[in-house]
C-alpha cells in the first residue's frame, strides 16, 4: 500500500491549524443549537468549500474531542434592501458535530 492510501484508509486529513481556523469559522450559539448540546450535538459556522472530512478534522485538532459523525447544510442568503437598494445576504454553511458520549465542548472557555 503507498503513502496516499494509507493516509486515506487512516484518520482524516492533517490540517495545520491555520487551516483549521479558516474551516471552522465560529460557533452557532442559539436556542436551537443549545438544546442540541444536551445530546452531544455541536453546531458551527464553516467554511463554504470545506468537506465533512476537513471539518471533522479541524473539530478533532482544535477541541481535543472525537467526531463520531458530521452532517452538514447551507443556507442560502436572502434577497434584503440596503439603505434602500436591493442586495443579498452571503450564503452560510452549517455543520452539525455529534461528539463521541461522555465529550462535550465548552464555548465559554477560549482556545489555546
Amino acid at each position: 500500500m503507498s503513502e496516499q492510501q494509507s493516509t486515506a484508509v487512516g484518520r482524516g486529513p492533517k490540517l495545520s491549524r491555520e487551516t483549521m481556523y479558516s474551516i471552522i469559522r465560529s460557533p452557532v450559539i442559539t436556542e436551537k443549537a443549545t438544546s442540541l448540546g444536551e445530546t452531544g450535538v455541536v453546531v458551527f459556522r464553516v467554511s463554504l468549500a470545506a468537506t465533512k472530512p476537513e471539518i471533522k478534522a479541524a473539530v478533532e485538532g482544535l477541541f481535543n474531542v472525537s467526531v463520531t459523525a458530521v452532517n452538514t447544510l447551507i443556507t442560502k442568503g436572502k434577497t434584503k434592501r440596503f439603505r434602500g437598494r436591493p442586495g443579498r445576504r452571503a450564503d452560510v454553511k452549517k455543520a452539525y458535530v455529534k461528539l463521541a458520549d461522555g465529550q462535550s465542548i465548552d464555548f465559554s472557555t477560549g482556545l489555546a
